[in-house]
């Protein structure tokens, strides 16, 4: 793995360029400031640990480059990457952020991180021992701070990486084409409400809100979420955050000027060089792809560089994404990955990372799907070196789905339509996905590390589209294609590899008896038997919603009239993977994926406030008039 690793380094410089300096060496001890309090502009004191490098258990004089991270976590996490850095000539900030751990002051995603990201950079570039250049580190949650950051543009910020960041959360990541995305109900439940908030001070409070994180299923199950109804208005900040968050459907200002909607204020985000990373399998893996490297590599003149793996949320350091394993190539030593960007922007280290293509990607693929020594199956793949995003020779393909089932690029004609009935209280099962925000003891606590025993409420990463026991959502151990409210589309198996790498956008022709449905889809691709996996393997690669009040634009909601045809676009997270020879390429749809999404009650009642529930008979189209497809980006292949 080390010997994997270093390849990896490597291969990210121009390798004669690299060896002409060489990167920072540990040469220092370390010493730290803990709970150093920095007063906010409205008086407000956010708690902060500083390392500095040492000699002889003494701080060093002088001036260093720093490094920063803002968190909600804790800054006892950040000690990792700080001594790793510290050690090398740099100093490292930790702070709690607005109301989590030691800090003062009320909690509300990002609203104030902006600012107070502002004051805490502006204090650190003053200090006698900043040399006037900070960078920044932190993934998911502390990956959106250092967006909240830039957009306040502040005195001294010389670069980024966030990673997995959070960010445009109205789109997708909160609010998701209109549905709500139920990770955020357990990150309320059993991360942000019983750990770290100012209600979990107390300790009575918190053994309270720790046992209600033992129920969000029974919760998740029995929506809506009225507030002052549950445990949860012990924290109020919590409650009242979650509660709007599931009514507030609506992509306007309760979304957009929360401090960290990159793409609606980009003209206030600092022109800096930025290395954004994501992975295919990360829950903000379209934010960090198609929105805010794309953004802002148009409107900046800074470098943007953007890096995409085969990842679960915060798994760069992993080889696999739940049930499938891409080999130790996919596996990066993420320390030396930032340490070589800040030598360059902080330390001034002519090590060629400014030189480099824009953006690099890992193709998923192409393995020979033998089960692995963990079970999983091999799947494979490469990284390659690209010069944008999205590729500009991806050929937007368009595959149609037809009445018989087959998913193919001919052009429907006179078919009749498909209908299914969708039971919101009986919803089809989340089987994996670009999903975070669970409180695993572990990240290897799931199904293959410890059968029978899932994580709290869903799988992230690469799944066998089939039902387990171990699934708190499953009936029965079926196939999700097997479901009677699943519509499977699937080609001939492939007479040559179909590589597929970039956004992926369905085009439905809809229809429902109901004023307001869901209507979902999923992309999978489908292995062939062979001795490892007799049934083969249903493999998902992405997948999305829309809210069909949502149907024309995000931000204002429109009910449909039951019967009418409507056009529909769903687009999943973007992706890169080479569909086999003699695999087939299949589209699932439905109108639920629970508890990835919120199951909709079909009767059109406002968000969170339901008291009804429907059995939606939802139609899908496929004919000459309405040729519901899906459209892949497929890349030309060499001959």
């Amino acid at each position: 793995m080390l010997r994997t690793r270093i390849r990896f380094a490597l291969l990210l410089c121009v390798i004669p360029v690299c060896l002409a300096q060489t990167p920072s060496q540990p040469q220092y001890e370390i010493v730290v400031d803990h709970d150093v309090m920095i007063t906010m502009r409205d008086g407000v004191k956010l708690s902060s640990d500083i390392y500095r490098p040492a000699q002889k258990g003494k701080a060093v004089e002088g001036k260093f480059p720093v490094i920063l991270e803002r968190t909600p976590y804790g800054k006892k996490t950040s000690e990792l990457w700080a001594k790793y850095f510290v050690s090398r000539g740099y100093i490292g900030i930790a702070q709690d952020i607005r109301g989590r751990y030691n800090s003062e002051g009320h909690w509300w995603p990002y609203r104030d991180d902006g600012r107070d990201g502002y004051d805490t950079v502006k204090w650190i570039g003053e200090q006698p021992w900043s040399n006037g250049k900070i960078g920044t580190v932190g993934t998911s949650y502390p990956g959106g701070t250092q967006h909240a950051l830039a957009l306040s543009n502040p005195p001294y910020l010389t670069t980024m990486i966030p990673a997995d960041a959070m960010s445009d959360y109205g789109v997708y990541g909160v609010r998701h084409n209109g549905a709500f995305e139920m990770r955020w109900l357990n990150w309320i439940f059993n991360i942000g409400g019983p750990q770290g908030s100012d209600a979990a001070r107390d300790p009575a409070t918190q053994q309270a809100l720790l046992h209600l994180g033992e129920q969000v299923r029974e919760y998740a199950k029995s929506l809506p979420l009225r507030k002052g109804t549950t445990p949860l208005k012990l924290a109020p900040d919590y409650e009242n955050w979650l509660t709007q968050a599931m009514a507030h459907g609506d992509y306007d200002k309760f979304w957009k000027d929360k401090g960290v909607d990159v793409v609606a204020h980009v003209a206030d985000y600092k022109d800096i060089p930025v290395y954004h990373l994501g992975g295919w399998y990360d829950s903000w893996g379209t934010q960090v792809a198609n929105m805010n490297f794309v953004t802002l590599t148009k409107n900046k003149k800074s470098l943007q560089r953007l890096i995409m793996g085969p990842w679960t949320h915060g798994g760069r350091t992993r080889s696999y994404a739940g049930e499938a394993e891409f080999g130790p190539d996919a596996a990066i030593d993420f320390l030396a990955f930032e340490q070589r960007w800040f030598d360059h922007w902080l330390k001034g280290i002519d090590n060629g990372v400014d030189r480099e293509p824009p953006v690099r990607i890992f193709v998923m693929g192409g393995g020979d799907a033998h089960k692995t020594a963990d079970g999983r199956i091999f799947v494979g793949g490469h990284w390659r070196d690209e010069r944008e995003w999205p590729l500009a020779r991806a050929v937007s393909t368009p595959y149609y789905v037809h009445a018989n089932g087959l998913l193919s690029m001919q052009k429907p004609t006179d078919e009749p339509p498909t209908s299914f009935e969708f039971d919101p209280h009986h919803p089809v099962p989340t089987l994996g996905g670009n999903i975070s925000s669970h409180n695993a003891p572990s990240s290897k606590h799931n199904t293959i590390e410890r059968p029978g025993d899932s994580e709290n409420l869903m799988e992230q990463g690469a799944y066998d589209q089939r039902c387990l026991v171990s699934i708190w959502t499953c009936d029965d151990t079926r196939p999700l294609s097997a479901r009677n409210d699943v519509l499977v589309f699937q080609t001939e198996p492939l007479a040559e590899d179909v590589e597929v790498t970039g956004r992926l956008i369905v085009k439905l022709w809809a229809a429902s008896s109901a004023p307001d449905t869901d209507f979902t889809a999923k992309l999978i691709d489908v292995y062939p038997a062979n001795k490892d996996f007799p049934e083969g393997v249903d493999l998902n690669i992405g997948d999305s919603i829309v809210r069909a009040r949502y149907r024309n634009s995000l931000e204002h909601a429109e009910m449909m009239k039951p019967g009418e045809v409507y056009p529909l676009t769903i687009e999943m997270y973007p992706t890169s993977l080479v569909f086999k020879k003699s695999h087939r390429i299949r589209l699932d749809i439905s109108s639920s994926n629970f508890p990835r999404f919120d199951a909709n009650p079909n009767t059109g009642e406002p968000l969170n406030d339901n008291r009804r529930w429907a059995i939606a008979t939802n139609t899908i189209y496929h004919d000459a008039q309405h040729p519901s497809q899906i459209l892949l980006p497929v890349i030309p292949m060499a001959h």
